[in-house]
């Protein structure tokens, strides 16, 4: 890497580099007028009177450089003026604050991005005041649930047995569970968790899946199976913990949304190198309204229930491997859930990866 500061290196900030350039051809222009206006008049002093032309032409470009001086100067200092009322306004939290096109066409980058850092604050805030509103949703029924049967406890209502002490400890098991979900969302979306990679085996993952969430899928009544494909790669370049926790909350979905004597089944592929996975149920479907937003946070069904974190997280973890995740519902029914991870560099190194 060359060194120096960033403007004294080649292709430095970019557009800044074009102003920088402007800069410099303007700053050259009023060097070469000054020459010119300096000669004219050195030889006004010393006797030796230029020809009525030169005069003339000099007095002309002296002129039109003024005006286009006055011109360009008065377009930056309105164009810097805007830009910091602006920046005092977002400064102040008024992030819906847009500055719009400029009369100085070398700060119009600079202006639109300024909007664009402005957009992003503002998507930023309301996305932190929804989460806040949704987590304290999402928190309150435990606790009132709990609370409620503490206070019935204590006022002699009906005694502290196990039998109304374990429903307690559910309660804080859904809430644990969703803090947990919300930290690592959270660590996602900023960017600080990693993946540990390694070559793992994507059919050995899958079974691993389908076994844990075995005896959830009897208890609901669903048939839980697994297909292997002949064409599925042995061996990919992934998070085997990340990978089992994308499936772990798709099938979770799916269980939820099956119908008692229903069948989910998870299938493991390849296309163009990619590893697939497919998670498929006989569930209603998703509602087409919502297909849009089903990878969204705290979308959720009234039929199935959950904390709309799962496919979320699914979605954060998949495009932190490189690959894709999308909802199919094809017209009988049902949704199945795609999944797609390139392969990657599987030789056996481990390392850590920053989401993005």
């Amino acid at each position: 890497m060359r060194g120096g500061p960033p403007w004294m290196r080649p292709g430095g900030f970019g557009p800044g580099r074009r102003f920088r350039r402007g800069a410099f051809l303007a700053l050259a222009f009023v060097v070469l007028l000054v020459a010119a206006l300096a000669t004219v008049v050195g030889s006004i002093f010393s006797g030796n009177a230029p020809a009525p032309w030169i005069t003339v032409a000099v007095s002309a470009v002296v002129v039109v450089g003024l005006i286009l001086s006055a011109r360009a100067l008065w377009r930056s200092a309105r164009s810097i003026g805007v830009l910091m009322d602006a920046a005092d306004r977002v400064a102040g939290g008024d992030y819906a604050t847009r500055v719009g096109e400029v009369p100085s066409r070398p700060l119009g980058r600079l202006t639109a991005a300024f909007d664009e850092m402005t957009e992003r604050l503002e998507t930023n805030e309301r996305r932190r005041r929804e989460l806040l509103a949704d987590v304290a949703h999402e928190l309150r029924n435990p606790l009132q649930v709990i609370r409620g049967s503490l206070e019935g406890m204590l006022d002699g209502l009906y005694p502290a047995d196990e039998g109304r002490l374990r429903p307690l400890l559910e309660e804080t098991e859904v809430m644990s569970r969703l803090l947990e979900d919300l930290r690592t969302l959270s660590m996602a979306e900023a960017g600080v968790l990693t993946l540990e990679r390694e070559t793992v085996d994507p059919r050995r993952v899958a079974e691993d899946a389908v076994e844990a969430y075995r005896s959830t899928a009897d208890e609901a009544d669903v048939r839980l199976k697994l297909v292997i494909g002949n064409g599925a790669p042995a061996a990919i370049d992934a998070d085997p913990v990340r990978l089992t926790e994308v499936l772990a909350n798709l099938l979770t979905n799916a269980i939820r949304a099956s119908p008692s004597g229903a069948s989910v089944s998870v299938r493991v592929g390849s296309a163009n190198r990619d590893v697939v996975f497919e998670v498929e149920d006989d569930g209603p479907g998703i509602p087409s309204d919502q297909a849009p937003f089903v990878f969204d946070r705290f979308v959720t069904s009234s039929d199935t229930g959950g904390t709309g974190l799962g496919l979320a997280i699914a979605k954060r973890l998949v495009e932190a491997h490189g690959g894709t995740i999308e909802a199919i519902t094809p017209n009988g029914g049902g949704t199945r859930m795609r999944v797609r991870i390139p392969p990657g560099e599987p030789d056996g190194r481990i390392r850590a990866r920053r989401l993005p």
